[in-house]
């Protein structure tokens, strides 16, 4: 196993240096420059300088390098003067990605909002994995029954439904007609664990993007565990293990249920990264500056050293989930060998 770990972490080293590149190079092609954002009656040469100052007319491969460094290394280099999306000078001693937009670092604009996509993403997908999974295997274990129908009822509706509407109907009946809690969410309220008026202005505001991001959540992944407990109750270990005279429940929790967790677990590795990619949707609809509203934001504004930044953390977070992914494996079925 420790070699293993090793060996895909060496590996996903160039793996994450190719994804950065091909991230750059698309976004280094897109149209328009911060230049572009400045009034119109700067001379010409002066946005050119502009340019040249920021690193915008250097080679591709020398503006991959230098963002490159900044995002592995974050620290500044004995070359780096006027270097693209860089700030030089009073920055903590250090040269770091600057949002075009904002003219602040990057990393601190998305340090600043993560809170709240974690408060709402997370909590979303916690609560609907620990819905999801003993739902969709009692359905597969009770097929066909009033429970497994019931079930298969909800969570169609529930994965068919977009969560725009949804969230829109939400805000609709429980804050517009109803005013049981808050349409939008307020990003500046910060949490006092010591006062319950505090804590209850957070679940109060918290409830409905966090209710209909589980809804469908838990919909998708309660089908999906379903789909795979049902494959596993027909398999010949299943029949041996009752006839040696296991009692059900140890059956289908310390067999199926294992053995079904295999696919559910790469659902689960390839839906974290989500979480800090946050809900675009409901987070615009709610009003939740996180980090998907972030990035809607920065696309708007052009603000590519911002969306380069936010696209390769996901990215990194998508090949550490995927490694942790296949280590677990091993954990759930010790017939998976790692040689």
């Amino acid at each position: 196993m420790g070699r293993y770990v090793i060996r895909r972490t060496l590996f996903a080293i160039p793996t994450l240096l190719v994804i950065s590149m091909i991230i750059f190079a698309i976004l280094d092609l897109a149209p328009g420059d911060p230049t572009g954002q400045l009034p119109l009656t700067i001379p010409a040469e002066v946005r050119e300088q502009i340019r040249e100052s920021l690193g915008l007319s250097d080679p591709f491969l020398i503006k991959w390098t230098k963002w490159a460094e900044l995002m592995f290394i974050n620290e500044p280099l004995h070359y780096l003067d006027s270097v693209f999306g860089v700030c030089i000078g009073d920055c903590d001693d250090r040269a770091r990605i600057i949002s075009w937009s904002s003219r602040a670092p990057a990393m601190d604009i998305i340090t600043e909002r993560l809170p709240q996509t974690l408060w709402v993403m997370g909590l979303a997908f916690v609560i609907g994995t620990l819905i999801a999974i003993p739902i969709g295997v009692y359905s597969a274990y009770k097929q066909y029954s009033t429970f497994d129908n019931v079930g298969t009822v909800v969570t169609m509706v529930g994965y068919s439904l977009p969560v725009f509407f949804t969230g829109l109907l939400a805000i609709m009946v429980f804050s517009v007609w109803l005013s049981w809690f808050p349409s939008f969410y307020t990003t500046t309220h910060d949490v006092q664990f010591t006062s319950l008026s505090s804590i209850w202005f957070q679940v109060k505001q918290l409830l409905m993007p966090v209710t209909v991001l589980t809804l469908f959540n838990a919909a998708a992944m309660s089908r999906f565990t379903r789909a795979s407990t049902l494959d596993n109750l027909n398999q010949e270990y299943v029949r041996t293990a009752r006839s040696k005279g296991l009692s059900e429940r140890r059956v289908v929790v310390r067999h199926v249920m294992r053995n079904s967790m295999i696919p559910v677990v790469t659902l689960i590795a390839l839906s974290v990264p989500g979480i800090f990619a946050g809900a675009i949707i409901t987070e615009t609809i709610f009003r939740i500056n996180g980090l998907g509203q972030l990035l809607i934001i920065s696309i708007g504004q052009n603000d590519i050293p911002m969306v380069q930044t936010l696209t390769f953390i996901f990215a990194v977070l998508t090949v550490v989930f995927n490694l942790l992914a296949d280590v677990l494996y091993g954990l759930l079925d010790p017939r998976i060998r790692y040689d």
